[in-house]
């Protein structure tokens, strides 16, 4: 069954009250049922058009209510003008709060695709291998492109991609792979992202788990302009995690793993690392899917934060380094209170009570 919303009537448009009160002649004759004009004050009343005086910032609206008629307002994404281009009723097309810039007026959705942009750090799953190319989803409207010349081939190989290169393409990634990578341009015809992981940085994901946040606008999601990779130290409290690796990338995917040496460092066997001898560092192990032995403390930690990040999303808190940080110390400050020192046999079993998951979420907006 398809829903159809339709835009509120005008506010000239008013309904008979002879309907009402049974004052009809038609009614009389026929033998209405006459209504109590006391019951129509209970009746509820049709919404007030959002003015220039009521529209306040982050006032929430849905497709087809009207935001507001005034001249001074110039429509942007979201909005649109009902009947014709001239007319001065700007009305949302999308769900979400109310964005005003300078004179435009804006509707950011609550729950949205991701919209790339350049420099962006995202995580991605290899969907098909073409010829030269990789197609990644980056849950964005369209599938991203990683070529062959984008990424370090092991061995030092710093030279151009032949054909024999592009026989062996799987060795490095294949579909259903996770990568990280930087989003190097935006396409001028459809809009899609092209990536580059040219760097130690960037690559094949493994030795860890995957998560979803989803939400952009009012919601939960990443912040963007904020630090997207760093490492926190598990080990303290008694619980033996050692150090987990984060990466939140701004399209919404999460990867959390056993800290890796090499993907930090400026160095590899005591050599200096320049944009010269860059590929040296890259071995073929940086291509390999299969993952090393993860201790059970790290596994343990891995899964408290994964906890965590899932409270941030579901509080509609923004996620990043700090929240990240506070959160899981809110988390281990609950799990010692409750296990009487941190029993491993019992650790994280509180996160999955609302309560606890609510006090995780008051922590971190207490700060």
């Amino acid at each position: 069954m398809v829903l159809i919303i339709l835009p509120p009537l005008a506010e000239s448009d008013t309904i008979p009250q002879n309907i009402y009160n049974g004052s009809s002649s038609d009614d009389s004759d026929s033998g209405g049922m006459d209504i109590d004009s006391d019951n129509l004050e209970n009746r509820p009343r049709k919404r007030v058009r959002l003015g220039k005086h009521s529209m306040t910032k982050g006032s929430i609206v849905v497709p087809g209510e009207p935001v507001t008629d005034e001249t001074q307002w110039m429509r942007g994404h979201g909005t649109t003008t009902l009947l014709s281009p001239s007319s001065t009723l700007i009305t949302a097309t999308l769900a979400g709060p109310i964005t005003p810039t300078n004179k435009l007026l804006s509707v950011l959705p609550i729950r949205a695709r991701y919209n790339p942009e350049v420099g962006d750090l995202v995580i991605g799953r290899i969907v098909s291998v073409e010829k030269s190319q990789w197609r990644v989803d980056v849950s964005a409207p369209l599938l991203a492109k990683l070529s062959m010349s984008s990424i370090n081939l092991p061995g030092g190989t710093l030279r151009r991609r032949t054909a024999n290169d592009e026989l062996q393409m799987r060795r490095y990634f294949q579909e259903g792979d996770l990568l990280v990578a930087e989003v190097q341009s935006i396409s001028s015809g459809d809009g899609s992202a092209t990536l580059h992981a040219r760097s130690l940085r960037y690559g094949k994901l493994r030795n860890g788990t995957f998560l979803a946040v989803s939400g952009t606008g009012g919601g939960g999601g990443i912040v963007r302009s904020r630090r997207q990779q760093f490492t926190l130290d598990t080990s303290s409290g008694a619980q033996g995690g050692g150090e987990v690796d984060v990466i939140l990338g701004v399209n919404g995917y999460v990867w959390l793993s056993k800290h890796i040496e090499e993907r930090s460092g400026s160095k590899a066997g005591g050599v200096d690392l320049g944009i010269s001898n860059l590929d040296e560092a890259v071995s073929v192990e940086a291509y390999s899917s299969q993952n090393d032995m993860i201790e059970e403390g790290t596994r343990r930690e891995i899964s408290r934060l994964c906890e965590v990040i899932k409270c941030l999303a579901e509080g509609a808190i923004r996620v990043d380094e700090e929240s990240v940080r506070r959160g899981y110390e809110v988390a281990v400050d609950l799990a010692l209170s409750r296990e009487g020192g941190g029993s491993l046999e019992a650790a994280g079993r509180e996160l999955l009570e609302a309560e606890s998951r609510r006090r995780i979420v008051d922590g971190v907006v207490a700060g």
